[in-house]
């Protein structure tokens, strides 16, 4: 057997996030990436991403690279990870299996855990068997392991044949009776398990792979792990992880534990259901099933900035305690700490996400969001080829859009002639008087020299005086003209950026409309 290696306790903090590879990231994953991340980066420390790949039944093609996309989108980029090596790699635990078995080994050397060599069908009967009216669902616990067939009931001849001949057994921990088990959690407090209540969880798998429970505890303690936040469903789990820290590396060594709080939907846990009948998404990028290939909608594909995600998804259990709402990646950093991350269940708010969103398309710079506008415009078939006229237009229309598909309504129109009108908003007010005006209008418009707002809003109100037409009757048939429909900037400085000829074009095209 190997050589154990007791390492002390890293002083410098690390923290990780260690998914699994068998789905999209939600918006709980991600909040917990996020708070693993502030926390870490506000005391200095490093951040890690571990990829908890034990279960192979459960693996899909493609939700680790899903993972990766999903972290750069946010700028939530590990310090650690599969493709950020660092000191304590392999950072995915299927690379890892040989490590955890050595423990496994040690515990069941020590006393606290046990071969069990029952086979599915025997573990089948057996919730049979012990089914009562006051336990419905009996489980591999201190009542039952004696009379299943394990390392504890077997006699000692036919235990050493068993694992002479490498019988398919998996290696369960012992869970003492009428123990009380406690630790401090940095959201909850002080939290206590009776280990009679908790059943003995398979340790090592048949197969010679991990489960969570075991591969948690040996990972967090070889890669120096400090603090460890994950959900509040773990928290039934926490005893046996205890006892884990306690009986292979001293509960000295144990991180410190937040379970947060869950992310809770319409009707209880935010859920991919919720999603689709809502309407808004719950993943952070667009997933795709490679199973039914069914497509869920992410919140970047939706249209949201990842300044304005990662800020809503702050605040989902978190507060600063303050009124500022709108933070920077930078600020939260700064701002973050975990004794202010709530005890209970946060709602999600769909409209209040929209409006983060449109918060931050007015705080950030056009030029920021120009990339973002061009693949909007060209998936729409609208080529963008002058980047100073696109920064101009998105510093005119940001302040309109909401969701980033908003800027082909409110900024297409600049870069492509209108292929409809809406008449009927100008036919009740319609007459000769007003056709007549932008006729003349259109000619002096030709002879403009120098095409500036000012000149042209001038013309407009001078001629109007001229025709005795209150301007106010005549700037919506003017901006319908131009863009096709009521929105959009100020009439005037639409007509400044499309130009002189086309502007003239589709006040002549329109005039054959109305």
């Amino acid at each position: 057997m190997a050589n154990f290696i007791f390492a002390p306790m890293s002083k410098k903090v690390r923290v990780r996030f260690a998914p699994s590879p068998t789905g999209g990231l939600h918006l709980g994953g991600v909040r917990t990436v996020l708070y693993n991340y502030l926390f870490a980066k506000h005391q200095g420390g490093d951040f890690i991403l571990r990829i908890e790949d034990t279960d192979q039944t459960r693996f899909v093609e493609g939700a680790e690279q899903y993972i990766f996309d999903c972290l750069n989108w946010c700028g939530l980029i590990p310090d650690e990870s599969p493709v950020h090596s660092g000191a304590y790699g392999p950072y995915r635990q299927s690379e890892r299996k040989e490590i955890y078995r050595q423990y496994a080994e040690q515990l069941v050397k020590q006393g606290n855990a046990y071969y069990a060599f029952d086979t599915p069908e025997e573990l089948e009967q057996m919730r049979t068997a012990y089914k009562t009216e006051q336990n419905p669902s009996p489980q591999y616990d201190i009542h039952v392991r004696e009379k299943m067939k394990n390392s504890l009931t077997l006699p000692a001849d036919e235990l050493e044949r068993l694992l002479d001949e490498e019988a398919r057994h998996v290696i369960r921990i012992k869970m003492p009776q009428g123990e009380t088990v406690s630790f401090t959690d940095m959201i909850r407090g002080e939290i206590s398990n009776e280990t009679s209540l908790v059943d003995d969880k398979v340790l090592l798998k048949a197969d010679g792979m991990p489960t969570y429970h075991l591969a948690v505890v040996v990972d967090d303690y070889l890669m120096k792990i400090t603090h460890a936040f994950r959900g509040e469903e773990w928290l039934p789990s926490a005893p046996v992880h205890v006892l884990l820290w306690k009986y292979l590396f001293g509960l000295e060594n144990m991180p410190q534990w937040a379970h947060l709080p869950l992310i809770l939907g319409p009707t209880g846990k935010l859920s991919k259901r919720d999603g689709a009948k809502y309407g808004f998404p719950v993943f952070a990028m667009n997933w795709t099933d490679p199973k039914t290939n069914e497509l869920t909608e992410g919140f970047r594909e939706k249209g949201f900035l990842p300044e304005a995600f990662i800020n809503l998804l702050a605040l989902l259990g978190w507060n600063e305690g303050s009124e500022q709402e709108l933070f920077t990646k930078e600020e939260l950093i700064q701002k973050f700490s975990i004794d202010r991350v709530h005890k209970g269940g946060a709602r999600f708010d769909f409209e209040k996400a929209k409006w983060f969103n449109h918060e931050w398309m007015k705080k950030l710079d056009a030029g920021r969001l120009m990339p973002d506008v061009k693949k909007v415009l060209n998936k729409k078939g609208i080529e963008t080829n002058d980047d100073t006229v696109l920064e101009k237009v998105i510093g005119l229309v940001k302040d309109r859009c909401t969701l980033l598909p908003d800027f082909y309504e409110q900024a297409g129109f600049f870069f492509k002639t209108p292929e409809q009108w809406d008449v009927e908003a100008v036919k009740p007010k319609w007459n000769d008087d007003k056709k007549n005006f932008f006729i003349e209008y259109a000619g002096q418009l030709s002879q403009i020299i120098n095409w500036e707002l000012v000149e042209l809003e001038n013309a407009f109100k001078s001629l109007a005086a001229e025709k005795n037409i209150k301007p106010g009757e005549l700037q919506l048939p003017l901006r319908i003209m131009l863009v096709g429909g009521k929105f959009g900037p100020p009439v005037f400085q639409i007509a400044e950026m499309l130009g002189q000829n086309e502007t003239i074009l589709r006040i002549n095209k329109a005039l054959e409309l109305f």
